[in-house]
This record gives structure tokens, C-alpha cells and sequence, in this order.
């Protein structure tokens, strides 16, 4: 299938080179989120691919046709921005029929595309209202219903949901997840959002400084980071990296360091035999704490609570292991006191491993 394709494509500012080599292929019809810390590159990368950006070199492909070098209009691409971007003196129809107004698009076809998309998005009873007159929801609504009616191949988002609040996004999110599937469109969106990434996207591309770090399903990039960075950014709170060794004690290789040695699950051992180095980083999640053991695999460490956030039928605590910080996210139940100092328990079948000079996954 065709869908968005991107080969070496690069972009310099000058002497600053801000996308050093891309590549990825989006297959048609796909959700691919691209997300990553501010300034690596995301929303460069989105708006080359809307022809709103050059390209410094590369080739870019929509559809299975070379687009490097044109217009935006000719791409068959759909842009929802951060910035609703709606016309104030305009109603929402109008709003959303602009652009194919402009185009010279039949009446009864403005009227049925605007309909159709009204009816998707549950803007209907709000088509002869001002912005002026809608929730910051509704206007981002708005702002996606003027892409739909213009029937593109390719929908791209630039954090359109990053001016709502924390309510509306989740819902937001609920509501672009079902848009896709009635659409069956591929989206490319980019957010700084690691929440929106893992609960929305087919397939995630994490970037850092211009380069990909990984590309896979939410599951993947998850349970399997290619290094640091990646175990880091996925994942709220984010995962604890203590430094450590390997350790052959009787045949057995474990991990110690500062207050804890624990043995390696049997999907690391062979990998941490084979390891050059014996300098790693342990790589502990916070849900993957319990207030007891659970199975043979849970393993007794000595936590200092420093704070314990109460968030419900769990507790978020900040810690400190053989003094070194830490987070832990232990479930306990609703009318728990807050938890303290003492021994707590984990989960050694989900920790990871990473060199510590390349910062690559054992």
C-alpha cells in the first residue's frame, strides 16, 4: 500500500542542521503519532510533509506520488494546527465550508460534505453559532470538521489538543480514535504528549534531536525500549535508571548496585551472558513495586519514603534505594493511610538492562 513515505529526507536552517536523515514509510490508512521532548524535530518533520516547510534534501511521497517540491495544495493532505485558526465573523458551516467554497465546489456537495461531518462530530445543532459562542472543544471540533469535508488522502495533526484541559483531552482523544476508524484514513500527528501517543497510534515514532529513536506499536516501544531515552520518555511516571553490575554469584548472574541485587529474568539472561561490558543500568518501572510479594519472582528492597502521593487505589512514592532516588506506584486500597519507610517488593520478571556507556537495551 502507498499511504506517506519519507527517504533521507533532511532539513538545515543555515549551519543548523535540525533533521539530520529520515526515513520512514506511514502505510495507508495508518494512525502514526510522532512524539518526542520539544525541539527534536516532530513538527518540522509534519510540516515538510504538508509542503509548509522545504525540504534541505530527500523525497517525500504521498499516494505513491513524489510531492518533495509541491505546493501544499497539491498534496491531498488535510492540516488540523494547535491554533483552532477559525474565522471569528463566520459561523461554524461556514467555518468548516470555506475552503471548498474557494475551490468552487458545487452547493449541494458543500452542503452534503458539511453534513457528513457535522453529523460525525456531533456539531450539528451548533452549525449557525460563532466561535465565539462554542467550548475550546467544540472549536477544535470545528477545526478537524473543515479538514473532513475536504475529503483528503492524508490527515495531519500538530498538537491540536495541547490548549485544552486535562478532561477534554482524554475525551478528545476517544473522539480522534473513533474519527479514524469511520474515516479509515491515514493521520500523521505529532504531540509532546506521551499519554496521546500510546493511547491513540497503530505505530509510535519517538524522536530526539532530529533522529528516530524507535518506531513500533504502543505495546512495543512500552514493554521493549531500544535504550534510555526511549524507556524514559514512554511511560508516566516515568522508569527509574540506577546504575549497577552484572554478577556472577554460583553460576547464577545478577544485578547489583546500591541497594539491591536481583536476580535477571530468563528473557535476559543469555543476553546479559553475552554481554562485553558489566557495567549496565538497571531499568525498574514504578508499577512493578507491590507492598508484598506476589509470585517467587518479587524480590525485597528497602525503600526511605521521602513523599507518598495518595492518587487514588494507589500510592506514587518518591523514594530513595540505597540513596538513591526512585518512584514506586504501589496499589493499595482506597482507605489506605499514606505508605512509609520499610520493605517493599519487585517484580524482577519486568526489569531492564541497558549498557551504560551506549545506553542501548541489553
Amino acid at each position: 500500500m502507498t499511504g506517506v513515505v519519507l527517504r533521507n529526507v533532511s532539513k538545515s536552517y543555515g549551519a543548523a542542521t535540525v533533521i539530520p536523515n529520515l526515513s520512514l514509510s506511514i502505510t495507508e490508512g495508518e494512525f502514526v503519532v510522532f512524539v518526542g521532548p520539544s525541539g527534536c524535530g516532530k513538527s518540522t518533520t509534519l510540516r515538510m510533509i504538508a509542503g509548509l516547510e522545504k525540504v534541505s534534501g530527500g523525497n517525500i511521497e504521498i499516494a505513491g506520488k513524489d510531492v518533495t517540491w509541491a505546493r501544499p495544495k497539491e498534496r491531498d493532505i488535510a492540516m488540523v494546527f494547535q491554533s483552532y485558526a477559525l474565522y471569528p465573523h463566520m459561523n461554524v458551516g461556514d467555518n468548516m465550508s470555506f475552503a471548498l467554497r474557494l475551490a468552487g465546489t458545487p452547493k449541494d456537495e458543500i452542503a452534503r460534505r458539511v453534513q457528513v461531518a457535522a453529523d460525525m462530530l456531533e456539531l450539528t445543532p451548533y452549525l449557525t453559532r460563532k466561535p465565539r459562542d462554542l467550548s475550546g472543544g467544540q472549536r477544535q471540533r470545528v477545526a478537524m470538521g473543515r479538514s473532513i469535508v475536504r475529503d483528503a488522502y492524508c490527515f495531519l495533526f500538530d498538537e491540536p489538543l495541547s490548549n485544552l484541559d486535562a478532561k477534554l483531552r482524554s475525551s478528545m482523544r476517544t473522539e480522534l480514535a473513533l474519527l479514524h476508524k469511520k474515516l479509515d484514513r491515514t493521520m500523521v500527528y505529532v504531540t509532546h504528549d506521551q499519554i496521546e501517543a500510546m493511547t491513540m497510534a497503530d505505530r509510535i515514532v519517538i524522536m530526539k534531536d532530529g533522529l528516530i529513536q524507535q518506531v513500533g506499536s504502543p505495546k512495543q516501544v512500552y514493554n521493549t525500549p531500544v535504550n534510555t531515552f526511549v524507556a524514559t520518555f514512554m511511560g508516566s511516571p516515568s522508569m527509574t535508571l540506577l546504575p549497577g553490575e552484572l554478577t556472577d554469584e554460583g553460576g547464577t548472574i545478577k544485578v547489583r548496585g546500591a541497594g539491591f541485587n536481583l536476580p535477571l529474568p530468563d528473557r535476559l539472561r543469555a543476553r546479559a551472558a553475552a554481554s562485553p561490558t558489566r557495567a549496565i543500568t538497571l531499568g525498574m518501572r514504578p508499577e512493578h513495586f507491590a507492598a508484598e510479594a506476589r509470585t517467587p519472582d518479587f524480590a525485597a528492597v528497602d525503600l526511605t519514603v521521602r513523599v507518598a502521593e495518595y492518587v487514588g487505589s494507589s500510592q506514587y512514592l518518591a523514594a530513595d534505594l540505597g540513596g538513591q532516588a526512585i518512584t514506586a506506584a504501589v496499589e493499595v486500597g482506597p482507605e489506605s493511610d499514606l505508605l512509609g519507610d520499610g520493605r517493599y517488593y519487585f517484580d524482577t520478571s519486568r526489569l531492564y538492562l541497558f549498557d551504560r556507556k551506549t545506553e542501548l537495551a541489553l
